[in-house]
């Protein structure tokens, strides 16, 4: 059995010299380390014996109501959803809404602006990559539907806009 020192040491060694690979078996136990490519992940495959903790189960009881533990929908958000003339834009992939390019500067849109089809709206960040989302329409944002930073789903509408 190997040492998590012993493999600590093999993986420095490894990573300091021009060896790609290197395997070793030991009293049954085999340990092969290999330098990643770029576009490769790290996998470093031996016998692993785990210990388990106990660990505190949660409280699920909760003397709040179930109405109150939902998210109240303001009176005008309903109405303005099943308006069926309002074009909803709607999330392309599963990811995280902001409404900025970046932290400090304004919102692309805002309730009230005027878009095209064209129009940047939002970004959808999904795994690592900087999505901008367009329009599609040409009218004015009635309503934003998500919070900036949210985490969004496939399908999703993030806005309301009244087509022109």
């Amino acid at each position: 059995m190997f040492k998590l020192s012993e493999i600590k040491e093999l993986i420095k060694l490894v990573d300091q010299s021009s060896l790609q690979e290197l395997e070793i078996e030991n009293e049954g136990a085999r340990l092969s380390i290999r330098k990643p490519n770029k576009a490769e992940p790290l996998y470093v495959s031996a016998p692993v014996q785990h210990t388990y903790a106990p660990i505190a189960q949660p409280n699920y009881t909760n003397s709040a109501p179930a109405a109150a533990l939902e998210a109240p929908v303001p009176a005008s958000g309903q109405a303005k959803q099943e308006d069926s003339s309002l074009h909803k834009i709607v999330s392309p992939m599963v990811g995280t809404f902001y409404q900025s390019a970046s932290p400090g500067s304004a919102p692309f849109v805002s309730v009230g602006s005027k878009v095209t089809d064209k129009s940047v709206v939002c970004i959808v960040e999904a795994m690592k990559l900087m999505n901008e989302i367009e329009a599609e329409v040409k009218g004015e944002i009635v309503e934003v539907l998500v919070e900036n930073g949210q985490l969004v789903e496939y399908g999703q509408p993030l806005f309301l806009v009244r087509p022109e």
